[in-house]
């Protein structure tokens, strides 16, 4: 009796077993699709920065009589050490730096206080302004570049770092102004008219209460338009002719030797310099990046 018990037990887990393992592999088979397609983007985003990384430890030698796909036969860290002191990378940070900072620090400092003033405060013709800086996105930044040219050329700023902060902070204005309008459309109103109550003015309201509770779109307008001023090249290739002020972008184009010939081992580490930092500073703000865009896609 108690082996027919038992038998009668096994049975049972074995039919709940199956019916367990049924579900889950219709739902393997459902997902494969989809982990395949992620998988290959994954290879997609991977691969050419992998081929990349060992290309820039090749020497000019194997890149001139071997294969694209070879591996290197002895790491070369040298081209890095080339590439940031023979080939003056380490000037061209230096200057995207220059132009990169006073230029995303202005541009969220005048588009946080257009948002504020355009959402928050309430005066006659705030619509229009709104608009003109709506339709400042839809101008194309290369029909710009001439008269700013011939501007700058007039004002004797031409050769220095001025045109390109002037420039940066120009072309991102608008975009940055309407993105900050929208992340001050979802902060509830009524905190304001509570500071206002409490005697705050609008000065006080705007550093107090709209600043801190935009600290995550602040963080992530400013990353947007970070890697579009780093990562810029028609701008500094304009107004910058002095190879002491070129930036990254330009400087990258200079990697020549003797009679012309690409230097690609120096080439690809100055590149790898530069997407990697990058891509690292995007790694370490991901999750403030992911904060800032839900809350403005919410409103309050």
């Amino acid at each position: 009796m108690a082996t027919l018990v038992e038998n009668r037990t096994s049975r049972g887990r074995m039919r709940a077993s199956g019916q367990k393992r049924g579900p889950q592999a219709r739902r393997f088979f459902t997902r494969l699709p989809l982990r395949i397609l992620v998988a290959l983007l994954v290879a997609v985003e991977v691969l050419p920065m992998l081929w990349m990384l060992l290309s820039s430890l090749k020497t000019q030698n194997e890149f001139v009589t071997g294969s694209v796909w070879e591996l290197p036969s002895t790491w070369d860290f040298g081209n890095y050490s080339e590439a940031w002191f023979v080939g003056e990378f380490g000037t061209n940070v230096r200057n995207s730096i220059l132009a990169t900072v006073p230029s995303l620090f202005f541009l969220l400092l005048f588009g946080v206080a257009a948002g504020f003033a355009l959402e928050v405060m309430i005066w006659k013709g705030r619509s229009t302004v709104l608009l003109l800086f709506v339709a400042g996105i839809m101008v194309p930044g290369q029909m710009l570049l001439v008269p700013l040219f011939i501007s700058y050329f007039q004002l004797g700023l031409t050769e220095t770092i001025w045109p390109l902060i002037l420039t940066y902070i120009a072309i991102g204005l608008p975009l940055t102004v309407f993105m900050m309008a929208a992340y001050f459309r979802s902060i509830p109103r009524e905190m304001f008219e509570a500071a206002t109550i409490d005697g705050a003015g609008m000065i006080r309201a705007f550093f107090f209460i709209g600043l801190p509770m935009m600290s995550n779109a602040i963080l992530t307008i400013g990353l947007v338009e970070f890697f579009a001023i780093w990562n810029d090249l028609l701008v500094a290739l304009t107004f910058v002719t002095d190879p002491n002020l070129a930036t990254i972008q330009v400087g990258l184009l200079n990697f020549s030797g003797q009679f012309g010939a690409v230097e690609y081992g120096p080439l690809f580490a100055a590149v790898c310099i530069n997407v990697f930092s990058t891509l690292l500073i995007f790694a370490l703000l991901s999750k403030k990046i992911m904060g800032g865009m839900a809350n403005g896609a919410v409103k309050g």
